[in-house]
C-alpha cells in the first residue's frame, strides 16, 4: 500500500491548493521512491515520458495564441452580452446545459474543447453574463464561484461519461488494467456501470448549479 503514497500526496496538495504541476511531479517522485527507484531512475522516467508524449503539448501551445487573440478582440464581452438578453438564462442553467453537452460528446468520444479553449473564453463568460444578482453585476467573489462551477462542469461532464461506449478508449483502458492484474471483467459490464454513474453525476451537477443560482439571487457571495 505504501506504493500508493502518490495518491495521498495528490489529495493533500489539491486540498492545500498548491500548484497542480508541482503536486503531480511530487506525487510521481514519492511513488517512485516508495517503489524502490533511485532519483536518477525517476528523472529518467519523467524525461522519457515527456519526450514520448511531447506531441500532446502542441495543441495547447498552438491554441493559446488563438484564444488570446479572440479575447483581445472582445470574445468574452460579446458572449456575455448575448446571454444578458436571454430572459430565461441563468448561470446554473447555462452550466447544466454545458455539463450535459460535454457528457454527451464525451460518451461518443468527441472532444468539443477543454478549460483553455472552451470554458474560459466561452462557457464561463456565458454563465457570468446570465447571472441573476440583485445589483445586476456579480461581485468578484460571485464571479469566482461561477468560474469554479464552470470548471467543474467541464470536469464532471467529461470524466464520468467517457467510459460508456465500448469503442471509446477509456473503456478499453479499464479493461486492459483489469486483465493485467488477472481480474476477469467484461467491457459490457464496465459500460453498464458507467452509464448510471454519468446520470447520477448529472443529477448532482443539477443540484449544485441550482444552489449556485439561489445563492446569486440572494446575494450570498457579496461582501
Amino acid at each position: 500500500m505504501i506504493k500508493l503514497i502518490g495518491v495521498l500526496v495528490v489529495g493533500i496538495g489539491f486540498a492545500l491548493r498548491i500548484n497542480t504541476l508541482l503536486v503531480v511531479v511530487a506525487a510521481g517522485v514519492a511513488t517512485g521512491l516508495a517503489a524502490g527507484l533511485s532519483p536518477h531512475e525517476i528523472a529518467t522516467l519523467i524525461g522519457r515520458f515527456f519526450v514520448e508524449n511531447r506531441f500532446m503539448i502542441l495543441p495547447v501551445v498552438l491554441m493559446l495564441p488563438v484564444i488570446g487573440l479572440l479575447e483581445r478582440h472582445g470574445l468574452q464581452e460579446r458572449v456575455a452580452s448575448i446571454l444578458r438578453r436571454g430572459r430565461a438564462a441563468t448561470s446554473g442553467r447555462v452550466l447544466l446545459w454545458y455539463h450535459a453537452l460535454r457528457a454527451g460528446t464525451s460518451t461518443v468520444g468527441l472532444n468539443i474543447g477543454n478549460h483553455a479553449s472552451m470554458v474560459r473564453p466561452i462557457v464561463a463568460p456565458m454563465a457570468e453574463g446570465a447571472a441573476r444578482v440583485p445589483s445586476g453585476q456579480p461581485t468578484p467573489s460571485e464571479v469566482a464561484a461561477i468560474r469554479a462551477h464552470a470548471a467543474a462542469a467541464e470536469n464532471l461532464g467529461n470524466f464520468f461519461a467517457d467510459d460508456i461506449i465500448v469503442a471509446v478508449g477509456p473503456v478499453l483502458l479499464i479493461k486492459g488494467l483489469y486483465d493485467s492484474v488477472g481480474v476477469p471483467v467484461s467491457v459490457w459490464a464496465i459500460s453498464l456501470w458507467g452509464a448510471p454513474t454519468a446520470v447520477f453525476v448529472l443529477g448532482v451537477g443539477w443540484w449544485r448549479y441550482h444552489r449556485l443560482d439561489v445563492g446569486l439571487r440572494r446575494g450570498e457571495g457579496r461582501s
